[in-house]
Order: structure tokens, then sequence, then C-alpha cells
């Protein structure tokens, strides 16, 4: 399987390589190229490659959709990125920080714009049927952004807001790379939706890992530093079941560590009131409901296993 994973990002970045950029301005398309160049796993057009493989042998024919997946989710970085204040991307300098906030605005509307022209090539006949599914992805992925910018002022988040949010924000768009690449295939429509059923439920339980692995996981293999998002107090699924769990006493210590200062004493108090609470278990528990959701999606479709 890493093998094959392997080919497709070589594909993938190779098709990148390929891609024309006007020379001038050269503020609007050095950025975008600069950018690209950063890297990445090339995650969502590879599972649109994958899922059209999965109805037919020349997975190229998605090569555009996958183009279009890996160029718009590019553009939106650019954009959190300016609106998170972020200094850094992948180890290297943010447009905004390289250049400055306007150029990073305009380049990545460019590079949205790029996305569609990408989008544009397939017959109408297909057309019809991926720009309304890209449409109101890239729809839902605007929402989850807000939602989590109001989030983090809010006092009165619950679990489902926050589920909501992560669904817009990063499972939809994986979703969509699935059922484009389904549909590009040669896939039915009913087919096409059950691997978005997959991808949406795998999006979820991915960014429930990503919330366990902040707090849990081994600093040296993790790459970003642990206790992040308690140091932030970022309104997590732990944070939120802890407040959902816990008693009087233990509600009043979570709002007086979220005002600690020491670092240190913050992630160590907040660990703590999560052993005590359980929330680790419980946040395992409804990622891998999620997971299974998503496998029995995948397990329902019609096709030989080794396609799977």
């Amino acid at each position: 399987m890493t093998e094959s994973i392997l080919k497709y990002q070589r594909f993938i970045e190779e098709k990148l390589a390929e891609f024309e950029l006007p020379d001038s301005p050269k503020n609007l398309y050095e950025p975008i190229q600069y950018f690209l160049n950063i890297g990445g796993k090339r995650m969502r057009p590879v599972i649109t490659l994958m899922a059209c493989e999965m109805f037919n042998d020349d997975y190229s024919s998605a090569t555009e959709a996958a183009l279009a997946i890996e160029l718009f989710h590019n553009f939106s970085l650019i954009h959190d990125d300016i609106m998170d204040n972020a200094p850094l991307r992948r180890n290297q300098m943010t447009i905004h920080e390289k250049w400055n906030e306007n150029i990073g605005i305009l380049s990545g509307d460019a590079l949205l714009i790029e996305s569609y022209k990408k989008l544009a090539t397939y017959s109408p006949d297909l057309l019809v049927q991926l720009l309304p599914l890209f449409n109101d992805t890239a729809s839902l992925v605007c929402e989850g952004q807000q939602l989590d910018m109001d989030y983090e002022s809010a006092d009165n988040v619950s679990i489902d807001n926050y589920l909501e949010m992560i669904q817009n924000k990063t499972a939809v768009l994986l979703a969509c790379s699935l059922k484009m690449g389904a549909l590009i295939g040669g896939a039915e429509l009913n087919t096409a939706d059950k691997l978005y059923g997959f991808g949406l439920n795998l999006g979820l339980a991915f960014q429930l890992q990503d919330d366990i692995l902040d707090v849990y996981a081994d600093q040296n293999k993790f790459g970003k530093q642990i206790g992040g998002d308690i140091i932030a107090n970022k309104k997590t699924y732990l944070l939120l079941s802890a407040f959902e769990a816990a008693s009087s006493a233990q509600k009043e210590e979570l709002v007086r560590l979220l005002n600690e200062t020491d670092t240190g004493a913050k992630i160590k108090g907040v660990m703590d009131l999560y052993a005590a609470l359980n929330i680790q278990e419980k946040t395992f528990s409804k990622m891998n409901s999620y997971y299974n959701v998503a496998m029995e999606n995948l397990n329902a479709i019609d096709c030989p296993d080794e396609k799977k």
C-alpha cells in the first residue's frame, strides 16, 4: 500500500511540475509557485486518483480533478495562514510573511481560479456532476473556517457545534476528492455517494485523532508542540467533552487552568482532569465510531476487494 501511495504522489508531483503560470505580474504568480513547491503529502489528489482507479484502470483520467482539488486546498491554506497570522507552513515562510498580506490574498484568489480552470476541462456530461459538488464543498470549507474563528471567542460551543465545524473544515474536501474520482471513473451516483460517506466519516475520525495526538503523542514523532491546543485554549473534542462531563468543582478548575500563565502547569493540570474524566478513552471511542461507519460505507461498494 505504501508503494501504491508513493506512485500516486509521484504522479501528482510530476503534474504539478508541469503546471505553468504566467511570468507577469511576478508578485501574483511567483508566490503561487513558491507555495506549491514547498510540498505536502498531496493526500487529497492521491485519493481522487485512487477512487477513479476503483472503477477505471486509467486513473490518469482524474488528473485534472485531482489537481483542482490540490490547488483549491492550497488556496485555502494561504488564506488560513493570513487569518491565523501563521509565520510558517511546512517549515517554510508563509506567503504573507515572505511578501505581504495583500499579495497573499490576491495570490490565493488566483490559485482558486486556477482550480476552476482545471475542473472546466471535463466534458459537459461530467462537469454537470462535478461542478455543483465542487461548489458546495468550497462553500462548506469557508463556513467551517468561519465557524472555527467564531468559536475562538465563543463561550457556548457544544460538541455538536465542534463536529459540524471539523466536518466542514476538514472532512468535506476529503469526501469530495473521493466522489469526484469515482464519478470520473464511471461509478454510479449511489456508489460515488458511498465513497463520499467513507471520506466524510474518515475525515472526522482523522481530526479527532489529531486532537488526541496534540495531547498524547510522542513529541519527536508528532512534529508539533505537544499540548499546543491546551496552551491556546482551543476548543477541541477533548476540552468540550471535559466540560460536559465535569462536576461543578472540576469545571471551576478547568476555567482556572484556561487562564493559567505557567504553560507547564496548565498542560499538566488539564491532562490530570482529562485522566480523571476518561476523556482520552471517550475521544478514542468517538473516533472509532466514525472510522467504523467509514469502513461500512467502503465495504458496501460493489467492486473487487483489491480495488478497495
